[in-house]
């Protein structure tokens, strides 16, 4: 038992390490090529022309899936536990959030440290523009053509062709 222990800490701990190398290169396309071949190499699926900001953050890239000519800015997070999918000609803003597992909160003052995580499919569809600051919260749909703007708290699924802002995001008016 301790070996297999120790044989998953080491390989996390060589995967995170290999991860993080990879997306801390700059932005050009022989590092963006290489990039995506290593997410598809790893069971994930990366289109074509995606654009990597340095700095980006992905949890298991097995479970992500990336359409054509996204572009993610500086400081995306995105964790992949629920699985992550993101369409076409899609803009990430810097720094945002995108988040497919979160902590339970346990009933009747129960201790959450032990609680446990859920998740939940986050499914982001083409020609979306995600502003910067942006959290999108699991089991999210957002619809294609949609806006969702800088530091907006995406908490409900956004219908497509909508603008949405805030604290949580409400619809601020329909794209026509």
């Amino acid at each position: 038992m301790f070996e297999r222990k120790t044989f998953k800490s080491i390989f996390i701990i060589i995967y995170e390490a290999v991860t993080y190398i990879i997306f801390a290169t700059p932005r050009f396309r022989i590092f963006n090529f290489l990039k995506s071949l290593y997410i598809n190499i790893l069971g994930g699926k990366a289109g074509k022309k995606i654009t990597y900001y340095p700095g980006i953050r992905l949890g298991n890239v097995s479970k992500l899936k990336l359409g054509d000519n996204v572009d993610l800015a500086w400081g995306v997070i995105i964790t992949t536990k629920g699985k992550v999918q993101i369409g076409d000609r899609t803009l990430i803003g810097y720094g945002t959030k995108i988040l497919s597992a979160n902590h339970n909160i346990p009933s009747n003052r129960g201790r959450i440290f032990t609680s446990g995580h859920s998740s939940s499919e986050i499914i982001i569809g083409n020609d979306v523009w995600i502003g910067a600051s942006c959290i999108i919260l699991p089991g999210i749909k957002i619809g294609e053509g949609s806006v969702i703007a800088a530091g907006s708290v995406v908490t409900k699924s956004v219908k497509p062709y909508t603008i949405v802002a805030g604290v949580p995001a409400k619809l601020i008016k329909n794209r026509t």
